[in-house]
């Protein structure tokens, strides 16, 4: 059965399940995360409605919960990894105030703007390339979020979005997750539970 991370009940629950995995200051320092990535999602969904810190959370819960990742720079940036791409907020504000370890792991997975001339596809195409040569540590990050956003594929209110996204998915970062044994068996279990969706097999991925 494929693992699904929740984080509805927002972040005191989140956070009270992070209690003894996570340092009691570094959890501290989540908070400050948390608080600065809703101020500036604010009332941003995700595209079934829900609240979009609830993407953000299980981010984290990924991380911590099924990879074992405490260490505290790679979850704040977890948890702010959409803040440059989707809000007006800026990579020198978060390096401002998080630091450049986390700056640098945000940059990593955020889609730059279109350079002049370039398609939406092309600009898209040139960011899943570049996480191929991504550090570790951003992988990790790209890995969960993406997790986050497949979960529940079947939720998504747009069918040609859920294949698009499926084929997206098995092209440029499953592929990624081949060097973490977890991840790599969570994107197993997940392509087996929606292939469907594009009439893709499975089997594809244990050879």
């Amino acid at each position: 059965m494929l693992q699904v991370f929740e984080a509805a009940a927002g972040w005191s629950s989140v956070r009270e399940r992070l209690v003894g995995r996570v340092r009691d200051q570094d959890l501290a320092s989540l908070d400050e995360a948390v608080e600065f990535a809703v101020r500036w999602h604010a009332d941003q969904t995700r595209p079934a409605g829900e609240p979009y810190v609830e993407h953000l959370l299980e981010v984290v819960c990924v991380l911590v919960e099924a990879v074992g990742t405490t260490d505290i720079d790679v979850l704040r940036a977890a948890v702010l990894h959409d803040v440059v791409e989707d809000t007006e907020c800026l990579l020198e504000d978060v390096r401002e105030r998080f630091g450049d370890r986390v700056a640098v792991l945000v940059d990593w997975v955020t889609k730059p703007p279109r350079a002049q001339g370039q398609s939406r596809e092309e600009a898209r195409a040139a960011y899943l390339a570049r996480l191929r040569t991504a550090p570790p540590d951003a992988l990790l990050v790209k890995l969960a979020d993406r997790l986050s956003n497949v979960q529940r594929l079947d939720t998504h209110p747009r069918p040609e979005k859920r294949r698009s996204y499926y084929l997206e998915t098995v092209d440029s970062i499953v592929p990624l997750a081949q060097s973490h044994p977890w991840f790599r068996q969570w994107y197993a279990a997940w392509r087996d539970t929606f292939g469907h969706v594009a009439g893709d097999s499975p089997n594809a991925l244990s050879q």
